[in-house]
């Protein structure tokens, strides 16, 4: 007599969410901070080699990093400490944090954006800003993704409050 076998369960990995941000000032980094405490998300900080300095980012300067980068694209290729997030591929939802320049994302974030692949992965962009918006600067990422389901981008004013970072996070039903 044999025994009846049950169907085997095949169980899927336990896919998880990535909040990767740069940020310059603290204000991208306070926002990352509440999104992954608000949806239990991994953080990942987005590292220039060569950190950015005070000086290296007084736009009313002519000759400071960001104003030589900004006037001359091919300046602003920012090699990064690492673009490798561990676990990759255990991601299916990566949130991207960044300030706005010009603009435009800050440009840490796009090697973060080319080094990495993000295929089958759902993109949420959000940035930070004073008083830039949010221009075409999730676009241009998911350009230069060339892969993933990109969402349209959300800008954060600087001085936001945790309380409507999080109702945002709510609204995205992650």
């Amino acid at each position: 007599m044999s025994v009846p076998t049950r169907p085997s369960i095949q169980r899927r990995s336990i896919m998880t969410t990535l909040v990767a941000y740069y940020s310059a000032e603290g204000y991208t980094k306070r926002v990352a901070e509440t999104i992954a405490d608000a949806t239990g998300a991994d953080l990942f900080e987005i590292t220039p080699a060569e950190p950015y300095t005070d000086a290296d980012l007084d736009w009313r300067d002519a000759n400071s990093r960001v104003v030589r980068e900004h006037d001359d694209p091919t300046l602003r290729e920012t090699p990064l400490d690492s673009a490798a997030v561990p676990d990759w591929d255990s991601y299916d939802t990566v949130l991207i944090g960044y300030p706005i320049w010009w603009g435009i994302a800050a440009w840490p974030v796009n090697g973060f954006v080319t080094d990495n692949d993000f295929a089958g992965k759902t993109v949420i962009p959000f940035c930070t800003s004073s008083s830039s918006p949010l221009g075409d600067s999730d676009t241009r990422l998911a350009a230069l993704a060339d892969a993933g389901d990109w969402r349209p981008g959300h800008r954060f004013q600087s001085s936001v409050s945790d309380n409507d970072v999080r109702k945002w996070v709510e609204s995205l039903g992650i």
